[in-house]
């Protein structure tokens, strides 16, 4: 039997190293924020705000690590979201009931995941061009819906809005001395739910180790039993289903639909992947680690910002170089790993 010892001294997989290596990065650079730069870095209320604002992003990104993993893509979860918001907008708009509109947005979400699931797993087509195709529809779709934007006039869907957990303690001073709360909003609580639920899914699932098993070697998961087309299936089936999710917290964040809701979210979501540790060969990743990856790139932008530099074309400058350090880091990592357990 194993001691605390023997437990502690076991080196780290793949996976919980380069998770390990993106927290890390994300406190210190953090921390040096609040240090060089002071201001809203040192309230709780920027963490807050960063959830906030990021709850969908977050929520997608966990459907799209589940994908990463089992060594396959889906771009279109960002249009699958921005559909499901402007269907959510206009079937409230006219009177619908809140849980319907939910239901509306998990509908939604695995239809997608279900098409998607079958033509990859089943049919065999590689998973860029199914989703590829899958994204073009969806934008047509919410297109189709109304090209105007939309704002949410339901009663009951505005009050759920604006509800917010305040924590007191956690708040500032304001200049005239009153005290400001930090406020969470409800949307924060859904994504870390399914944030939790993904991670024990993947961790003590027979299904979610086999989306490791079948990223890191198809043939050694045919000989171990797993249903290789059925797992690769799953996986479809809920980066849709949290793309559903995704759509109906962007919609309780903003309270209003968009045709060009949710641009560019699957290029931020596969960013925060790579970022938080998963490689898009498959095998290796974690939604922890692609927590803190949408927490880094959220904190970068803010970095860019507060140092006086608002054109938007250098967040993209950053984000793109700090991806590319991410990924040359990955790579400089795991080869030394590799080379020293041939060594052994």
């Amino acid at each position: 039997m194993k001691t605390k010892k023997d437990l502690f001294r076991e080196p780290l997989t793949d996976t919980q190293l380069l998770m390990t290596i993106t927290i890390s990065i994300f406190v210190a650079m953090y921390v040096l924020a609040m240090l060089a730069l002071g201001g809203g870095f040192l309230h709780a209320q920027q963490v807050f705000d960063m959830l906030n604002d990021n709850a969908s992003l977050i929520i997608v990104s966990c459907g799209l690590t589940i994908v990463m993993i089992t060594g396959g893509i889906d771009i279109s979860v960002g249009a699958v979201t921005s559909l499901v918001v402007m269907a959510c907008v206009l079937y409230l708009n006219k009177g619908g009931n809140v849980v319907v509109a939910a239901l509306l947005a998990l509908g939604i979400g695995l239809a997608f995941g279900l098409v998607h699931g079958f033509l990859v797993s089943y049919l065999e087509i590689q998973p860029f061009i199914v989703t590829l195709a899958g994204m073009f529809f969806a934008r047509g779709m919410t297109t189709i819906l109304s090209v105007n934007p939309q704002k949410v006039e339901h009663e009951g869907f505005t009050k759920l809005r604006e509800t917010q957990i305040e924590i007191s303690w956690l708040g500032y001073t304001a200049k005239n001395g009153n005290v400001v709360p930090a406020r969470i909003e409800l949307g924060v609580v859904i994504a870390i739910c399914c944030l939790i639920l993904v991670f024990l899914f993947l961790k003590f699932h027979r299904s979610g180790r086999g989306f490791y098993a079948i990223g890191g070697n198809q043939t050694s998961a045919l000989m171990l039993g797993i249903n290789v087309k059925r797992t690769r299936f799953l996986a479809y089936v809920l980066s849709g289903l949290l793309s559903g999710i995704s759509g109906f917290v962007l919609m309780m964040h903003t309270g209003a639909g968009n045709a060009t809701n949710a641009a560019g979210m699957e290029m931020n979501a596969i960013a925060a992947s790579i970022i938080g540790g998963t490689l898009l060969t498959g095998g290796v990743g974690n939604v922890i680690g692609t927590f803190f990856g949408v927490l880094t790139l959220t904190t970068i932008k803010k970095i860019v910002v507060s140092s006086g530099l608002n054109q938007p074309w250098w967040q993209s400058i950053t984000t793109g170089g700090m991806l590319c350090f991410f990924i040359l880091l990955q790579s400089v990592v795991l080869s030394r790993r590799n080379k020293k357990k041939k060594a052994v």
